[in-house]
């Protein structure tokens, strides 16, 4: 009761006390960050490493397990690692430890990761580096689907019209989309006419490779004119795919399309989501507590 005796001897005091909090409570509340989550200072960076072809087994012995083992004997301030492999696609995530530094992880590991390709599968191409804490937490998971809409169409759509347009969200990551059916050309052989005629996969593969470059144009000037010129140098459509020759003996031709059925397919479908009676795509976001 001694509080109450020394408000009742003292009342401008309190009075004083009291106008002070109701002050400084509006500049707290004011000046105050709104956050959803606290902000956990655990960087954590993820490599994602992608070799379409290579089955998960082949995926860890080849460049997932050479990755993580390079990764110790160069990065600082490791905590953990940990990694998660599919079918052509490794996801290392390097845990550090708190309060790490980490514009000197991702030099660090960005160097280690262009260093290491030479020892990895030929045509192995550069990861995909992303930071995020573990703070970072799944907040909106939106899905993509429309009637009369293909399952390629989506994929463009959630890819490139609807990815760009979320990226000025203050704290937010959008993630690569999942689902859908990304379009690829895939060229069946026949084994048995191939055989007849003598030739391999390899000879397939060669005289489509060296049928499909990217070669620089330039120009041609007529009279006061100057028009540019374009070099057809890779196959446009499926039909022109199938006229590619494989094989001249003689005045004999053999076509890609005599001993072979190119097709349009999609790659591997990871995730698909139901919507009603409609199959759709998903495309989730995170948010990161701010700096």
């Amino acid at each position: 009761m001694w509080i109450v005796r020394v408000a009742l001897d003292r009342p401008y005091t309190f009075i004083v006390f009291a106008l002070m909090i109701v002050i400084l409570s509006g500049v707290a509340i004011t000046r105050t960050p709104t956050d959803i989550f606290p902000n956990i200072n655990i960087p954590v960076v993820a490599v994602d490493w992608t070799y379409t072809g290579l089955n998960p087994e082949e995926m860890e012995g080849r460049l997932t397990t050479p990755y993580e083992r390079q990764l110790t004997k160069t990065v600082d301030n490791i905590q953990h690692v940990e990694s998660t492999t599919l079918n052509g696609q490794a996801i290392v995530k390097i845990f550090l430890q708190p309060g790490a530094g980490l514009d000197t992880a991702n030099a660090q590991i960005t160097s280690i990761s262009q260093a290491i390709l030479n020892k990895l599968p030929p045509g192995t191409l550069p990861p995909l580096i992303i930071n995020y804490s573990a703070s970072s937490v799944t907040i909106l998971q939106l899905g993509l689907s429309g009637k009369g809409l293909s399952e390629q169409r989506l994929n463009d759509l959630g890819l490139n019209l609807l990815q760009p347009q979320r990226v000025n969200v203050p704290g937010a990551v959008i993630p690569y989309p999942y689902g859908g059916k990304q379009r690829q050309v895939a060229i069946n052989l026949l084994p048995d006419l191939m055989q007849a005629k003598g030739l391999s996969p390899t000879d397939v593969l060669n005289a489509v490779a060296n049928q499909n470059l990217v070669l620089p144009t330039g120009t041609v000037k007529v009279d006061e004119f100057e028009y540019d010129t374009s070099v057809s140098s890779s196959p446009r459509t499926i039909q022109e795919l199938n006229d590619l020759p494989i094989k001249v003996s003689g005045t004999a031709t053999t076509y890609l399309r005599d001993k072979s059925t190119p097709c349009m397919l999609h790659a591997p479908t990871p995730l698909t989501m139901a919507s009603s009676t409609s199959r759709s795509r998903s495309l989730p976001k995170n948010i990161s507590s701010p700096t």
